[in-house]
């Protein structure tokens, strides 16, 4: 993985991408995506967020109204995650504001948090929630990868933690289109937020945590059949086998932390949920099986607490362990070999 450098200018980065998009149409819808996102950026910066938040919602609503194949998949996973325990009225008003919080999260707040969201006005907007320990990880250099989900507002969880001046690298998917990739890397790494790309990841993964560095990932996304299973929700989820091999290879604890929404409108909650210390894993026979588990069962915790904040459009519980296809019963905890190979080729990363 290399790092994720700056361009070296608008002007420069417009006339390689109009030189290397694969066609005309191609560079021209680029350069109108770019300019639509920037456009936008600066016009619900002309309102107060309460406003652009409402707004947000709205669009939300008209999300659920309008798109019923979302619809159908979020009521789908929320069904079999949460069915015992909510009826169908209250399972459809979970599925309805989680597509409002996500239509604020994408439109207003990762649009407005880098003008909001700074070393002086943070604590309007961000409340810290017991961080104490693993605060203390980070400033004695020991290693530790953050994991996270699909969950509240990701995006602020990351950054307002480099805002503070606290070391962080983030692992990303690059954006197809290279202009709202280098709008999305100048407005992260200005908080002091190293976005690290995904592709080529072993040697960077190794020189952040072997310097005692941190690593933050968004680790539920589907694994594919190459995952290691672990229970989410009741039902088994592939998840990427990197953050286990990492945290075995380089003994490192795993912090599983969020950022909540706690109160109508851009205030938010970061706390940890769970610290997963080498010492719990260290002598168990099958640890990668058991560390993937934990901080499952710390991201499933969470998310329960505020179901209408977790993206429950998106596809994760996709891929289905082999035994599960044959009518088999799994085990309790199934999963691959938990000999620590390279962790690059399967890692998961921010933001995709």
């Amino acid at each position: 993985m290399k790092p994720a450098a700056k361009k070296p200018g608008f002007a420069a980065l417009l006339r390689e991408t109009l030189r290397e998009a694969p066609t005309p149409w191609r560079a021209l819808r680029w350069l109108a995506e770019y300019v639509a996102l920037r456009t936008w950026c600066v016009v619900i910066n002309w309102f107060p967020i309460e406003l652009n938040l409402r707004t947000a919602a709205l669009l939300g609503r008209a999300w659920w109204a309008l798109r019923p194949k979302n619809r159908r998949q979020a009521l789908e996973n929320l069904r079999a995650a949460l069915g015992a325990r909510y009826g169908e009225a209250r399972l459809r008003r979970i599925a309805r504001r989680s597509f409002e919080h996500f239509a604020q999260v994408f439109l207003v707040e990762l649009a407005m948090t880098p003008r909001l969201v700074n070393l002086w006005s943070w604590s309007r907007y961000v409340e810290l929630c017991d961080l104490g320990p693993a605060l203390r990880r980070l400033l004695e250099g020991r290693p530790t990868i953050l994991v996270t989900a699909h969950f509240g507002n990701f995006e602020l969880l990351g950054y307002a933690i480099a805002r503070l001046g606290l070391p962080l690298h983030a692992v990303m998917r690059p954006l197809d289109n290279p202009l709202l990739n280098d709008f999305l890397l100048g407005s992260r790494e200005v908080a002091g937020l190293h976005l690290l790309y995904k592709k080529g990841a072993a040697s960077r993964f190794t020189d952040v945590l072997g310097a005692g560095g941190a690593l933050a990932f968004i680790a539920d996304q589907d694994a594919g059949r190459k995952g290691v299973f672990a229970d989410f929700f009741g039902r088994k989820a592939s998840w990427y086998k990197s953050i286990g091999l990492l945290a075995m290879r380089h003994d490192a604890a795993i912090v599983v932390g969020y950022a909540a929404r706690t109160r109508p409108g851009f205030r938010y909650r970061i706390a940890i949920e769970r610290i997963i210390e080498p010492a719990e894993w260290r002598d168990l026979p099958r640890p990668l099986e058991w560390i993937t588990q934990a901080f499952a069962a710390g991201l499933e915790n969470a998310i329960a607490r505020w179901p209408e904040q977790y993206l429950w459009v998106h596809r994760r519980w996709k891929t289905r362990p082999k035994a599960e296809l044959a009518g088999v019963t799994s085990p309790a905890v199934n999963g691959a070999d938990a000999t620590v190979g390279s962790p690059a080729a399967d890692s998961p990363s921010l933001g995709a």
